[in-house]
């Protein structure tokens, strides 16, 4: 494990348990308001200008879902690093990630040199459009 202090672990555990018990809330209520969303969607709409946000909604609602299930899959990864030793050490590199970098993303695999560089190269392939 990188060199971090047993409190600073300690710490780092508890703010991503924590994140990790919210995530399970809100992913609940995603899930109820998506469920009332599709009865929306899929009932009577006397506007076809209704259906169409009913529509974006659930798929607002499909993202939302998404986006917490991986946040959720990060947290148990960064889990598996600490049980592992290898929690705050730079997945590319090898060096030690800062406390600093890790209290605000206890999350992160990568120091924040190498996540640039991850960033600029591995860029959403879907925001880029078709390419040839």
């Amino acid at each position: 494990m990188a060199e971090l202090s047993r409190e600073q672990v300690s710490q780092l555990k508890k703010m991503l348990d924590d994140r990790y018990e919210a995530l399970r809330v809100e992913l609940h209520e995603e899930v109820n308001a998506k469920d009332e969303h599709v009865n929306v969607a899929t009932g009577e709409v006397p506007d076809p200008a209704d259906s169409s946000f009913a529509n974006l909604t659930v798929d607002l609602d499909n993202a939302a879902i998404t986006r917490d299930v991986e946040e959720r899959r990060a947290i148990e990864a960064a889990h598996a690093r600490m049980n592992e030793g290898t929690y705050g050490i730079c997945i590319d590199c090898g060096v030690d990630i800062p406390f600093a970098r890790l209290q605000v993303q206890p999350i992160a695999e990568r120091c924040a040199p190498c996540q640039e560089k991850y960033e600029r190269t591995h860029g959403d392939v879907a925001s880029r459009g078709p390419t040839l």
